[in-house]
């Protein structure tokens, strides 16, 4: 993870110099410091399709469902062990529609997923 901080923050330097040797005012050149940090503000670790397919219910526990970083509601799931869990997500699971909303998710994905939200807040 440090390298990818350290890639963000080298693009930042870059572009900063390139907008300076392009005779960009410093209110403009403010700003546009701002937005770039802003978006690694708001880029958080969630897997890739996780906001697209398990957020609408995980989010709030609609219908049942545990909470992303409800470490409590999903430590009886995990000593079922991940193959189950997947099981459960491909088939279906009480209100949760079979692929759980990701029916292009490979185990991989499903796996990244659950973990994230089994795990504690950070």
């Amino acid at each position: 993870m440090p390298q990818v901080f350290f890639a963000c923050y080298q693009m930042r330097v870059q572009a900063i110099g390139f907008l300076v040797s392009r005779g960009f005012r410093m209110k403009k050149l403010f700003a546009v410091i701002l937005m770039c940090s802003a978006v690694g503000a708001i880029a958080g670790p969630a897997p890739a399709k996780y906001q697209a397919s398990c957020f609408a219910c995980h989010s709030s526990g609609a219908a049942g469902a545990p909470k992303t970083h409800d470490v409590a509601a999903w430590q009886p799931r995990l000593e079922k062990g991940m193959p189950a869990l997947i099981l459960s997500v491909r088939n279906g699971l009480g209100a949760m529609p079979p692929t759980g909303l990701c029916a292009d998710c490979t185990d991989e994905e499903y796996t990244a997923m659950i973990e994230y939200m089994a795990a504690p807040a950070d």
